[in-house]
């Protein structure tokens, strides 16, 4: 590989042939700002903030996208770069809501982080200034165009996930970010995957706050209010509380929903498990009967959403198996509920979820196992919602102690706490189907090749004399290419794990925000995702059918083996093929 020579404010450095200023500068240990720029998917120099001293240039050039050359010398801090910056930021404020105090990306705001840097004068730059209604249309997320800076990261990873439902509208100072014919986002096939509110550096893309709702039932003292848990959350939490990435906030993070005021603080691994169990035998029965195959995981509601909308013909393919959020939810209320001498309708349960989508999720038809009107799960919060719970309650987070989930819904599994990485799902059902297979407790459970943050995996694995084809998707481009594969026929697999977001749960559009430049330099899937894993590699039960609560609830509640009457009533749901655009 050919390397240049270049020096980053007297700093010498060697980069490959091809590499940009930005990428000199960072190999000299020098961050230059950005605010538009993401590594390999918005590369555009739009916002001009990474504006440089190059020899060569006739003027100032943007670091992401301007080639070093042999002998550059480049300056990041003179005078003229911190002058252009300044400038650059009060002409962006100029049409800038600067309502910071309000806004639920205050101190955790690219925007904000620069204009302090820089000593920025708000009032510099002062004149027409569009107005913009907030878009409510939709139930997981906001859009406030008026803290939009144009910069175009949310449009990328919207491409990015092969939705691409929304767009720069307009030009000049009309110019705004918005979906085809001005149609509201919720009357386009959006997936609610939340990615676009992952990388937005302002307010302008923000989850649907609920916290209110939750709020409001904890106080009813007619309520009784439990809380799930995602897998993935115990991986992420800390992250809102300045701890290393990566860092399992197991014990904390049950710490502090306890003292939020919950009745019960339940591990949704437990509904997974049931997730599995079930799956595993609606798997096993397609293939012994003839079924639709490959089938295909549900767990996912954005990549469920995705095939509604995109493949509305191969919506058979998908497992009729709730989710493990819909499944905790419709356990809370029946088996939980009979057993406490509770009414379903008294029971409020909330969900912290690493994605958006589990807002729409929740809403959903079909997903009221305790009867008409009794949804499973009545609010479904992000990573970032429980966060902001935890502050307003003035919960010192990193000095709680470490507190176990309640125990009534079940223990720890390793099968389940995997399920919050790509590929985590397909191994639990792989260690399950096995099992049931082969006829025995099978020592080997390490299922590795579908594991790690590749967006599309495949492996054959030989089962009691059986091959059974596998395969692993996570991002919404990937499911495009699993399904493509499907429809032209060419695909042999058995059974295939699809999840919306890149890299799964760990990288759901509902996790904690971080800055661009650690998501260019960090590979945030995989550290949050070796949290899971080194958890379940030190646990002693690490097959989902083998959680004593399975055994429990199939032999006194459900009455019947896996997959029972009692058991597809409550635990599986069905699906409808969408329309790209209702109303155009």
């Amino acid at each position: 590989m050919e390397m240049l020579n270049v020096k980053v404010n007297g700093i010498a450095v060697s980069v490959p042939k091809g590499a940009t200023i930005l990428e000199a500068a960072r190999a000299a240990g020098v961050e230059v700002p950005t605010l538009c720029y993401m590594k390999e998917k918005n590369e555009i120099g739009a916002c001009r903030i990474c504006v440089v001293e190059a020899t060569g240039a006739r003027g100032l050039v943007t670091a992401c996208v301007y080639p070093v050359t042999e002998g550059m010398e480049i300056q990041t801090n003179s005078p003229k770069v911190r002058a252009a910056r300044k400038t650059t930021l009060e002409l962006i404020l100029s049409t800038h809501d600067m309502s910071c105090l309000s806004c639920s990306r205050s101190t955790n705001c690219e925007l904000q982080k620069l204009c302090l840097e820089y000593g920025v004068n708000s009032k510099e730059f002062e004149g027409f200034k569009p107005t913009y209604e907030l878009d409510y249309s939709t139930p997981h997320l906001v859009r406030d165009n008026n803290k939009c800076i144009l910069c175009r990261r949310c449009v990328a990873v919207c491409e990015e996930q092969h939705v691409a439902v929304i767009g720069a509208n307009n030009r000049g100072i009309d110019t705004c970010i918005g979906q085809p014919f001005n149609m509201d986002l919720g009357d386009t096939p959006c997936i609610s995957c939340g990615q676009c509110t992952a990388v937005c550096p302002t307010g302008a893309l923000v989850e649907r706050d609920d916290t209110d709702k939750v709020w409001a039932a904890l106080a009813d003292s007619s309520k009784h209010v439990v809380v799930q848990t995602a897998p993935s959350i115990r991986a992420t939490l800390g992250e809102c509380f300045g701890m290393p990435i990566g860092t399992n906030v197991e014990g904390k993070m049950v710490a502090a929903l306890r003292r939020l005021g919950f009745e019960k603080v339940f591990d949704t691994n437990t509904a997974a498990d049931f997730t599995i169990v079930e799956e595993a035998t609606e798997l096993l029965e397609r293939v012994k009967n003839g079924g639709t195959l490959p089938m295909i995981t549900s767990c996912s509601p954005g990549w469920v959403k995705f095939c509604e909308y995109y493949y509305p013909e191969y919506i058979g393919h998908l497992s009729s198996c709730k989710s493990p959020q819909q499944m905790g939810g419709a356990l809370i209320k029946t088996y939980w509920a009979e057993k406490m001498g509770y009414d379903p309708k008294d029971i409020f349960v909330v969900s912290i979820m690493p994605c958006t989508a589990k807002k729409f999720e929740v809403q959903r038809d079909d997903m009221c196992a305790a009867g008409e009107g009794i949804v499973d799960v009545d609010v479904a919060l992000t990573t970032r919602e429980l966060a902001k719970m935890i502050g307003r309650a003035g919960i010192k987070f990193t000095a709680l102690p470490d507190e176990e989930f309640d125990t009534a819904l079940g223990v720890d599994t390793g099968a389940a706490v995997i399920f919050g990485a790509t590929g985590g799902v397909m191994e639990a059902a792989l260690r399950t189907a096995n099992d049931v297979l082969t006829g025995k407790d099978n020592k080997e459970i390490e299922f590795t090749e579908v594991r790690g943050t590749e967006g599309l995996k495949e492996a054959t694995y030989n089962i009691a004399g059986m091959d059974i084809k596998v395969c692993v998707a996570s991002g919404a481009a990937n499911a495009k290419l699993v399904m493509d594969k499907i429809a032209s026929g060419e695909a042999d697999w058995t059974f295939v794990e699809i999840m919306g977001c890149p890299g799964g749960c760990v990288n759901g559009g509902g996790q904690p925000i971080q800055p661009q430049y650690v998501r260019d330099t960090v590979d945030l899937k995989a550290v949050r995702a070796k949290a899971l894993y080194d958890q379940d590699a030190a646990m002693e039960m690490r097959k989902s059918h083998n959680n004593p609560i399975i055994k429990e609830v199939y032999d006194n509640y459900f009455k019947g083996g896996y997959g029972c009457h009692k058991a597809h009533h409550i635990l599986h749901t069905s699906y409808v093929a969408r329309k790209r655009f209702d109303k155009v």
